[in-house]
């Protein structure tokens, strides 16, 4: 369980660190961040997949608490 833990955080913190890198703006957001400057368009980016993590975040909590309500049925049931 603690490779697990520790594997998943690696992969988060990867994630995290590829942010940087990817590009998430569609169109309207490339033109208006392209008028702004590059720093500005770099935020406007940042700040696009922050709130795109948002959802996936709450999912995943929700996810892996039924997943673990769902585990403990069948081994109380075993």
């Amino acid at each position: 369980m603690m490779k697990k833990l520790v594997l998943l955080s690696v992969v988060c913190i990867l994630s995290f660190v590829k942010i940087n890198i990817t590009t998430a703006q569609c169109s309207i957001c490339t033109k208006t961040a392209s008028q702004l400057g590059e720093k500005a368009g770099n935020g406007l980016n940042t700040g696009i997949i922050y709130l795109m993590l948002t959802p996936f975040a709450v999912g995943g909590v929700i996810g892996f608490r039924l997943w673990k309500q769902e585990h403990g049925k069948k081994e109380s049931s075993n």
